[in-house]
């Protein structure tokens, strides 16, 4: 609404019209080239929201190819040194064939959806599915590698300041990869947007390179993700990790015939504080994760292949190991942690005393020996130690370690703590740095309870945890933690990963509920619904008994 002193009958009225300010338009035999675009001003385009009808791969996002610049099948032209101020729908689109393209020195701000963004052509993916569900693995196509080359590559954000995008569009990022190959992200800060800071669609096709930024105040208006997220829903990928293990077995290469090369994460600073600092979600494989910076939120890895994270600093929080694979390839080592690792939904596919990774050891425990040995009979930790990392002045941001450190005894090594988000003087005046958090040195971790119930283990879910499961972060409850195929659990049908939702048609959110439902239907049938695969189901328990003990320690 006009202020009140505002005379409409004088008043300068704009209409927006235009979606797009500036269209390029080659193709690969005959690109545009050598376009720069240097010291402009955009400003208010059209907004697309609900015209991003088209669906990426596997994901739950949509996408409209447009933007206030987009660039269709060109070459070595750049956008540096400009501003886009209040644009209706995405800010720069990279669609399809291009190479060698820069953005660099742009200070992006208040953009209704995306802010810079490149996807390819689905087209070029290889027995391609749209939805989230099972890979039919017998019509698949097992041809490593794409179609064809009409997707971005060899394209470089460097020193870009992109803040409050995604006014309108919740779905979206500051800088959106999807179908395209070695894309490089360099000296960005990224903050105040309603979902993650960088997002990586899929595998397809792999080498991109994130290093020198600063993201954070992330997932403001949603939730369940990271500032720094991915997805890796690629031709192995189906939701049941048991699938998964037995496909690559009988492929052992498959997961990389879609993510190409690794996908490098290097010496920036992350903090998420409604979800993790670094989110590797469904299938997310062949991550090089080294030099990190995480504030707040810990890094999850759930299932996928071959993440390796070395020389991490993961302050107040630790490694989020969610429904592992079997033979996974991880690892992680030569990490400060602050906590014990915080695992969920592992005995889907592993079993009660299978290693996990490949190698997680050599780390540094900022905890107690209980917490760093929790987890030894998994193969973890065996060369790990517990003890104060000695930061040089961790008040002021510098997490570099003392020469004293034992984290040298580990194998740690100091990474530069002064080289984070943009470079340029004219953007580090614009640009906010994060909340640098007290650090927490805890002597003892608190030891989550353990029950036992028809010869199952249990234990009470609740927050970030439950993500593994499927369910919602208010939707605290009980999870069947080991259910071993001799149990009376097992006969009855339920099974390792199962999140105990309702039982009879009430409620189970702690162990204290799920106890007293068991003494109401003492020797009684019941229906039991549980989460299972991130999917609703019932269990039909005949008449049983069985009381629920917690299991002493």
């Amino acid at each position: 609404m006009p202020l009140p002193e505002i005379d409409l009958d004088e008043a300068k009225v704009e209409i927006v019209r235009l979606k797009h300010l500036i269209e390029f338009n080659g193709t690969k035999e005959n690109p545009v080239r050598g376009i720069h675009l240097q010291g402009l001003t955009f400003k208010h385009t059209a907004r697309t929201f609900m015209e991003n009808k088209e669906q990426l791969l596997r994901s739950d996002w949509t996408m409209y190819r447009g933007g206030a610049i987009v660039f269709n099948g060109a070459e070595e032209c750049s956008v540096e040194n400009c501003e886009f101020d209040h644009l209706g729908g995405n800010t720069i689109f990279v669609n399809n064939y291009n190479r060698y393209l820069t953005v660099r020195g742009c200070y992006i701000h208040h953009s209704g959806a995306n802010g810079i963004v490149f996807v390819g052509d689905p087209d070029m993916v290889r027995s391609p599915l749209f939805r989230y569900g099972n890979q039919n693995y017998e019509t698949m196509d097992m041809t490593p590698g794409p179609w064809g080359d009409n997707y971005p590559q060899d394209c470089w954000v460097d020193d870009c300041l992109i803040t409050m995008t995604g006014r309108d569009e919740k779905q979206t990022a500051p800088v959106q990869i999807s179908m395209s190959q070695r894309i490089r992200v360099s000296h960005c800060s990224i903050y105040d947007v309603p979902r993650a800071g960088i997002n990586i669609n899929e595998g397809t096709f792999g080498g991109h390179v994130i290093e020198f930024c600063d993201v954070f105040n992330t997932v403001l208006e949603t939730g369940d993700h990271g500032s720094f997220n991915s997805w890796g829903r690629d031709r192995f990928w189906t939701p049941d990790v048991v699938t998964i293990s037995d496909q690559v077995a009988l492929h052992p290469d498959m997961q990389y015939w879609d993510v190409l090369e690794p996908n490098v994460l290097r010496y920036n600073r992350w903090r998420c504080d409604h979800g993790w600092d670094v989110d590797l979600d469904d299938g997310s494989s062949f991550y090089r994760i080294y030099c990190n910076l995480l504030l707040n939120g810990g890094l999850k890895m759930r299932e996928g292949y071959d993440r390796v994270a070395t020389n991490n600093i993961i302050l107040n929080n630790s490694l989020h190991p969610h429904v592992w694979v079997r033979n996974s390839d991880d690892v992680f080592k030569h990490n400060i942690v602050f906590t014990a690792y915080q695992p969920a939904v592992m005995n889907s596919a592993l079993g009660e005393s299978d290693r996990w990774g490949k190698e997680l050891d050599y780390n540094l425990f900022a905890t107690g020996q209980a917490a760093m040995r929790k987890f030894a009979a998994h193969g973890a930790d065996a060369h790990s130690v517990s003890a104060d990392p000695l930061f040089v002045n961790p008040g002021q941001g510098d997490f570099r370690v003392r020469p004293e450190s034992p984290a040298f005894k580990i194998g740690f090594r100091n990474f530069d703590m002064t080289d984070f988000g943009v470079k340029s003087e004219k953007l580090k005046k614009l640009a906010r740095t994060p909340d640098i958090p007290e650090i927490v040195l805890q002597i003892q971790d608190e030891v989550s309870a353990e029950y036992t119930w028809l010869g199952a283990v249990l234990k009470e879910v609740k927050g970030e945890e439950l993500s593994a499961y499927g369910a919602k972060f208010s939707q605290a409850s009980m999870a069947l933690d080991r259910v071993p195929a001799e149990s009376e659990a097992y006969k009855l049908g339920l099974r390792s990963g199962d999140l105990l939702l309702s039982f009879g048609g009430k409620e189970i959110s702690t162990a204290a509920s799920f106890k007293q439902l068991l003494e109401e239907y003492a020797r009684k049938s019941g229906e039991l619904l549980v989460m299972r695969n991130q999917k609703e189901m019932v269990v039909k328990l005949a008449a049983f008994r069985g009381e629920m003990q917690p299991v002493e320690r």
